[in-house]
């Protein structure tokens, strides 16, 4: 279980995978994006959009079921991508570098970008835009939902 949780929402994502498009646009131009799933689709999109890159293509690495971190296991290769050489890699986080190591393996030539860095996984990818603590946990806006929120004042009452 992390010691912290920090909820991220549809526009703050939005925001900052815009914010890494600004980053990168000088590190290109990119032939595609090569974009790691489940979490990396959504930045991807935002980012070959603001980039103008038509090519996308996925990579997929299970690590996680819920909070649980497994060993990586490829369960689909990147083939358009080659060795990586002109692509874009795109994730929503960084954590430990497990699956950043797995995709750098891959795609030795491409650039790595993360939308989210923790700081055992910084030095993996090229290019981020916000670092968290390693004991935080993201919740990204499609693990969660809005529900109803105790007020403070009678959270304290009930305690």
């Amino acid at each position: 279980m992390a010691a912290h949780y920090y909820t991220v929402t549809w526009d703050q994502l939005h925001r900052d995978a815009r914010a890494l498009a600004w980053r990168l646009i000088t590190r290109g131009p990119f032939r595609g994006v090569v974009a790691i799933t489940r979490g990396g689709l959504i930045p991807a999109a935002i980012i070959a959009r603001e980039l103008d890159i038509r090519l996308v293509e996925s990579v997929s690495v299970v690590t996680y079921d819920e909070e649980d971190k497994g060993q990586p296991v490829v369960t689909k290769h990147p083939a358009a991508a080659g060795d990586g050489t002109g692509f874009l890699i795109v994730d929503d986080l960084v954590d430990t570098g497990s699956t950043a190591r797995v995709v750098r393996g891959l795609l030795p030539k491409a650039h790595f970008a993360a939308v989210y860095a923790k700081p055992a996984g910084k030095v993996l990818v090229d290019s981020f835009v916000t670092e968290v603590s390693q004991d935080t946990w993201i919740l990204f806006p499609w693990d969660t939902e809005p529900q109803f929120s105790v007020p403070l004042a009678k959270r304290e009452r009930s305690a």
